[in-house]
């Protein structure tokens, strides 16, 4: 049976579902990683089955949705500005300076989230990475994609490759990666609450942009919230027979092409032993690339499989998780951090992939939960109404 969505308020619900089923992917491995700092137990101390268990969860768990939850909540990012923007447009203004006022509260939100989450949040990125929205808001949709293919091409990572087989001596820019994340980890690990916080808001942070940088993310995310204002202005998740056809095509073609990028990027890194430059290079654009493909298998089966009943109500829990996105990511800081590391319970120490993943399933549950009893009463999220407001003020709104 298929589920009309040709209402504008149907269409809204399938995206909230699925910013809702990104949210809950991202929490399951900030779960996984505990939360950037990786405590995990030592294998001499479970038994031998529980340690293979561990490890299969956690390399299936990254697998299937490292990198691709993230750019499912770009696009998405992208998406809701196309809905703002075009409000506004349609009462004759323009959104443009009110959405620098809202990715400066953004930063800010980031900012309170850094303190708790070492070296892992997104929010004061898509707070400057947004600007590029702002940029091309009136562009044509030719020229946005043109600009969005440019930067999901990764062209720095060309660029470097390029100058080294000109130079063989060349060498990439040290990002400190490294030691920036072994001094968040050194505060993370040695539970001193008011260091924790120092340094996450000091080399966390610094650690955050440059791994961003370092592995192509940063050009991929200003390129993914492109795309998603354009599935805005094109309407593709409105459910029309020919958008339906458009995600056929498109879950045909990223399917194709995901396991050759992934057979790519395999080869690229066996060879990186004896030509290091590719590691930073030639191995993130592939990386990116494969990414960028599986993410669109995820995205074009969730719309493809909504018009179908049955999903929809095996949704409709992601529907209110998805409306409180900027509550509930900024919740999971704070209760994942607490669970986890030193500074509270310190549960990572005895939780593997497994228990790490039933935990998570757990808490996601408790936070659909929340937001089911919140939403009967209130239209937004305790932070997402907080951000609306502020957005507004000095207006009628």
């Amino acid at each position: 049976m298929n589920t009309p969505l040709k209402t504008s308020s149907s269409r809204i619900e399938m995206v909230d579902a699925l910013r809702g089923f990104a949210i809950m992917i991202i929490f399951i491995i900030h779960c996984q990683e505990h939360f950037n700092i990786f405590n995990m137990p030592p294998p001499d101390a479970q038994a031998a089955w529980l340690n293979v268990l561990d490890n299969s969860v956690f390399r299936l768990v990254f697998s299937m949705f490292a990198g691709k939850s993230y750019s499912i909540f770009a696009l998405l990012f992208g998406f809701t500005f196309y809905i703002q923007f075009s409000n506004q447009e349609k009462k004759g203004k323009d959104f443009g300076p009110r959405f620098l006022w809202r990715m400066l509260l953004l930063f800010g939100f980031g900012m309170v989230n850094c303190m708790f989450f070492p070296g892992g949040d997104i929010l004061f990125l898509y707070a400057m990475i947004g600007i590029s929205l702002f940029i091309v808001r009136k562009w044509s949709n030719k020229a946005i994609l043109i600009t969005a293919i440019i930067l999901l091409a990764q062209p720095i990572e060309w660029v470097h490759y390029t100058l080294s087989l000109f130079n063989p001596a060349y060498t990439l820019p040290d990002y400190q990666v490294g030691p920036l994340y072994a001094e968040v980890t050194r505060a993370a690990m040695e539970g001193n609450l008011l260091d924790y916080f120092y340094t996450n808001m000091t080399a966390g942070i610094l650690a955050n942009v440059m791994w961003t940088v370092s592995v192509g993310r940063f050009l991929q995310t200003a390129g993914l919230f492109m795309l998603g204002y354009l599935m805005g202005r094109k309407q593709l998740f409105a459910a029309t027979e020919k958008n339906l056809r458009f995600w056929i095509y498109t879950l045909v073609v990223a399917a194709f092409l995901f396991n050759p990028l992934l057979e790519i990027k395999a080869i690229l890194g066996d060879r990186a032993a004896e030509t290091p430059i590719l590691r930073g290079t030639l191995c993130v654009v592939f990386d990116m690339w494969q990414k960028f493909a599986f993410t669109f298998v995820i995205v074009s089966s969730f719309v493809l499989l909504y018009q179908k009943a049955f999903f929809v109500r095996w949704t409709e829990n992601l529907r209110y998780f998805g409306r409180m996105t900027l509550t509930n990511y900024v919740l999971q800081s704070l209760v994942g951090t607490f669970l986890f590391l030193p500074v509270g319970l310190n549960l990572g120490l005895y939780c593997g992939g497994t228990a790490s993943l039933f935990i998570s399933i757990v808490l996601v549950w408790a936070h659909i939960r929340i937001c089911r009893w919140w939403l009967t009463t209130h239209k937004q999220g305790p932070l997402e109404s907080i951000w609306h407001k502020l957005t507004w003020i000095g207006t009628n709104k």
